[in-house]
């Protein structure tokens, strides 16, 4: 298994697990409807985290197999009642050759090691297999999620997203084409929700606590300013899905 340092961005979530779970967004049924649609056989979600999609996968199929390098991550992922927890990433997945019909991974892909991860989930795919992509964005249409980006003072999916958007993500050979679905929704919270959403955040959690706090504080006047009578706080989203079959 490849050894990943602690600084790495991408193993910063597990310090943050329990807020990651709490606050992350779920996945619009459309969307996960749409990367099972036409796979009969085992699915393997990668890059798993605390299970937002992998809970979506496991209310469709049985035995689903959830792949994720962080500790702390699994060990929240692991409380779905069915599922397989393994350690792994997806550079190695920790399953055999041509074991999975479709491999998932959200808000996951822009970590990987491209040429890397195109290899080795084509190995553990059956023909046809798929993989399925999947980020959620904020929707930038919304002057209040401007303001809220900004607050943040970072960027999403490690500053791919206008690229993931337009052109759709990196996934090379024997990888064809991509297919694209997008599904606009609103993830309704309440301020404190959206405050550990940003506390949840990678370029969060690494800033000095002073940095954080102050991250943090910005990000609640903007949650109070939003807030509805009832403390209610719509936040806008749009789902990106890619699915690519084998060629």
């Amino acid at each position: 298994m490849e050894v990943v340092t602690p600084d790495d961005p991408a193993l910063s979530f597990g310090a943050a697990a329990d807020t990651y779970d709490r606050a992350r967004p779920p996945y619009p049924d459309e969307v996960v409807d749409w990367l099972l649609d036409g796979v009969a056989g085992p699915v393997v979600d990668v890059g798993a985290g605390t299970g937002k999609l992998t809970a979506a996968l496991a209310a469709r199929r049985d035995g689903i197999v959830a792949v994720e390098p962080d500790a702390g991550m699994r060990s929240l992922l692991a409380r779905i009642p069915g599922i397989d927890a393994r350690a792994g990433s997806a550079e190695e997945v920790p399953v055999s050759d041509g074991a999975t019909s479709l491999v998932t991974m959200a808000q996951a892909w822009h970590w990987v090691d491209v040429p890397r991860a195109s290899a080795e989930l084509a190995r553990v795919l059956d023909r046809p297999g798929r993989l399925g992509l999947v980020w959620n964005y904020r929707s930038a249409a919304d002057e209040w999620v401007v303001r809220l980006s900004a607050a943040l003072g970072g960027a999403d999916s490690a500053g791919l997203m206008d690229e993931i958007r337009t052109q759709g993500p990196s996934v090379e050979s024997p990888f064809g084409a991509h297919e694209r679905l997008v599904v606009a929704w609103d993830h309704v919270i309440d301020v404190d929700t959206l405050v550990a959403l940003a506390a949840s955040r990678s370029y969060v959690i690494v800033r000095p606590p002073s940095e954080r706090d102050r991250v943090l504080s910005a990000v609640r006047e903007l949650g109070e300013e939003r807030a509805g009578a009832d403390g209610s706080v719509r936040l806008p989203y749009e789902t990106y899905a890619f699915r690519f079959d084998l060629t």
